[in-house]
């Protein structure tokens, strides 16, 4: 294996991580670009890796993580880790607006975003991430639901 495959190995598996123990959603394609994402309680995240990211594990904190890869089919049948600036925000089933503080995360050859955030018992959050590409790509919103169980 080459290095650059290793790299690769990494990426997918620190996105993976995050998502062991959740069903992931479907990846969203908006043009050249291709969002991975998931959401899920912390306390479903194992001890050391929370640790090592200094994540509170709890039923009672969220957490979304978020990925997006540009088609380059040179670099990866992936596509290539972009940075990006993220402004996430959700509301839940009554209306209440909620903002994300959103922490990069970068790897060397992978770039992921998380945030970490309250929930209560059956919440569910209608998220909306809008995503401004560092590569210079035109700005992009993708929206998902999650409902979070803390029993």
């Amino acid at each position: 294996m080459t290095i650059k495959t290793i790299n690769r190995f990494t990426a997918l598996a620190l996105v993976a991580f995050f998502s062991l123990t959740v069903q992931a959603a479907p990846p969203v394609k908006v043009g050249e670009y291709t969002v991975h994402f998931s959401a899920f309680n912390t306390d479903t995240l194992q001890p050391n890796m929370a640790k090592a990211y200094n994540i509170t594990r709890s039923k009672n904190r969220g957490m979304f993580t978020l990925s997006i890869m540009k088609d380059s089919h040179d670099v990866s049948p992936l596509g290539k880790p972009v940075r990006a600036m993220i402004k996430a925000s959700a509301s839940n089933l009554t209306g209440q607006l909620r903002d994300f503080k959103v922490r990069e995360i970068d790897e060397g050859n992978a770039v992921y975003y998380i945030s970490v955030f309250h929930v209560t018992a059956g919440e569910t959050l209608d998220f909306d991430i809008k995503i401004a590409p560092e590569d210079g790509g035109k700005p992009f919103s993708v929206k998902f639901r999650q409902q979070f169980y803390t029993q």
